[in-house]
């Protein structure tokens, strides 16, 4: 069964608790993220493809709607507020759902229920990518972590590297999701590889990885 990986955009500490509680009780839902403001969230959407945001609408900085609109390709967004009069506004910016707080289980189960969960294929354990002029096959359970390097990556093993010209988001959606966390706005890790953590560094068979700001607390709920 797909899951729905999905961020959570909320100032308010005890809101953003109840939302992770009612995320971590539903099996297809994967909670990738928390931000406290939009701006920390636009960082992180860079580089990441979350399938849902629930976004809370009066935010510090930016407000919730106006972060929205900045969207040039929106995931599903459930909007979370104790402001009915935005419902209209949310619509018209084709929210999934309007969650009025505060909102039970059972009114959160039949927002998300709304989302489309992401297409499966039939999963496959190793990719090819060119390397030197030639097709390599690389298996997922051999990869330690990948590092961007300008526009090529370089994907460690525990027996060789790997550089090719590919973009670490493009890589990224060939990866699977449950083995693999970006970590930094330039790795990408194996997460049955990491040996030890630090909130600064992994220790990925051996070999240090740095942890950016942005992943700290999104890494912390996956390790």
């Amino acid at each position: 069964m797909s899951e729905i990986s999905c961020i959570i955009i909320e100032d308010e500490p005890l809101a953003a608790k109840v939302l992770a509680e009612y995320i971590g009780q539903v099996p297809f839902l994967r909670l990738t993220g928390t931000f406290k403001d939009a701006l920390r969230a636009t960082e992180f959407l860079q580089n990441n493809q979350p399938d849902l945001i629930f976004l809370d609408i009066h935010l510090p900085k930016v407000k919730g709607m106006a972060f929205l609109r900045t969207l040039a390709h929106p995931p599903a967004v459930i909007v979370t507020t104790a402001y009915h009069q935005y419902a209209v506004e949310g619509f018209e910016l084709n929210v999934t759902d309007y969650l009025m707080k505060p909102f039970g289980f059972e009114r959160f189960l039949q927002a998300v229920g709304k989302v489309k969960r992401p297409t499966t294929t039939e999963a496959k354990e190793y990719l090819y990518l060119n390397v030197q002029y030639k097709k390599v096959k690389i298996c997922f359970s051999d990869i330690l972590y990948i590092e961007s390097q300008r526009e090529y990556i370089k994907i460690v093993t525990d027996q060789q590297s790997y550089l090719t010209k590919m973009g670490t988001q493009e890589i990224e959606e060939l990866l699977p999701r449950s083995r693999f966390v970006r970590v930094h706005r330039s790795f990408i890790v194996a997460l049955d590889k990491v040996n030890a953590y630090t909130a600064e560094m992994l220790e990925v068979s051996g070999k240090p990885v740095p942890v950016g700001r942005t992943y700290k607390d999104s890494l912390e709920k996956l390790l």
